[in-house]
């Protein structure tokens, strides 16, 4: 059974972005894996966190997981901070990872240009990327295309580590669904969507409530047009919310087309936010009914509790090869 690892970070709100691209992936890979999915709550102190923000979005980050249909029982859900084994893969990676491979993450250029002052997390969050993956030897990792260079930067780590310390470490694939792996912004077609945007307008927060769910979507961006067709190159935003609803219906592209035929955008976006509502009301229940329960401190601790086993013996192996003196 192949070993699947993958995390969301506890800031900002969960969108149908994260659902469609990753959560709904995360349930259909647990059926045949051995899936590790946690929320990174140590990568999202790369930034500055309110602490109290951070202590809710990790615990709501972690109910959507469960409401969205990931089951603790046959995967590992779990934070980040609480296997401390990231942590110190993480140093060990930085020590073999070079400034210049660093210093080319397009994610580090981003996040730090025309600012005065950079953290050094920020900086070496790559080499902890890489460790997060590495220390389950985790064959597939579901990534965003954002995320593709860090994962290369993986490859390479661990394809360095075995060549100095012999055969150790899998080479971790990416796994990017060739539908429904890039969900767009509402008000721009041509950028991802994202919990991180100023305006809340621009994203489906998956806790929104039905009415703000349709106001969001009538007001979605779309061109001067008429038709309802699949064409991103020359029509982005009424193709994004043409792969919203297909992904949220199950309707192919084609049946949406020939459905809203001869039709205006009016009729397409009202539809679209019933057929948004209605995916989302039962993992919102779900999310409540979690979040009132408590039961995601249990369910936390008991994937950590499995999660450190697997990163434990994975540490170890590293260590024993590094040439590390074993604690007793």
């Amino acid at each position: 059974m192949k070993k699947v690892m993958s995390g969301i970070q506890p800031s900002g709100s969960l969108t149908l972005g994260n659902y469609i691209g990753a959560l709904k992936n995360f349930v259909k890979l647990q059926d045949d894996h051995q899936c590790f999915f946690m929320v990174v709550d140590m990568h999202a102190i790369t930034v500055a966190q309110d602490p109290a923000a951070l202590r809710e979005q990790s615990e709501a980050v972690a109910a959507l997981f469960i409401a969205a249909g990931i089951d603790p029982v046959r995967s590992n859900v779990y934070m980040q901070s609480h296997v401390p084994q990231h942590a110190e893969l993480g140093w060990i990676m930085t020590t073999l990872t070079a400034m210049g491979e660093l210093e080319r993450m397009t994610q580090f250029k981003d996040k730090s240009s025309g600012k005065d002052s950079v953290g050094a997390g920020l900086f070496v969050y790559p080499s902890l990327m890489a460790a997060d993956i590495l220390v389950y030897n985790a064959d597939l990792v579901p990534v965003g295309e954002d995320q593709k260079q860090h994962l290369e930067l993986t490859r390479d780590l661990a394809g360095r580590f075995n060549n100095r310390f012999g055969e150790f470490f899998t080479i971790p694939e990416p796994y990017i669904p060739e539908v429904g792996a890039r969900i767009m912004s509402l008000d721009d077609g041509t950028k991802k969507m994202s919990k991180s945007s100023p305006n809340a307008g621009s994203y489906i927060a998956l806790l929104d409530s039905p009415d703000v769910i349709r106001k969001k979507i009538s007001r979605a961006t779309t061109d001067s047009g008429r038709e309802v067709i699949f064409d991103p190159a020359n029509k982005p935003e009424i193709s994004n919310l043409m792969s919203i609803y297909s992904e949220c219906s199950g309707m192919s592209l084609q049946q949406i087309a020939d459905r809203y035929e001869g039709q205006m955008y009016g009729g397409f976006k009202k539809d679209l936010g019933e057929v948004v509502v209605s995916t989302l009301e039962p993992l919102q229940q779900r999310y409540h009914e979690i979040r009132s329960s408590g039961a995601i401190t249990d369910i936390l601790a008991e994937g950590a509790e499995r999660a450190r086993i697997v990163a434990a013996e994975t540490l170890n192996g590293v260590k024993e090869r590094m040439g590390f003196l074993p604690a007793r």
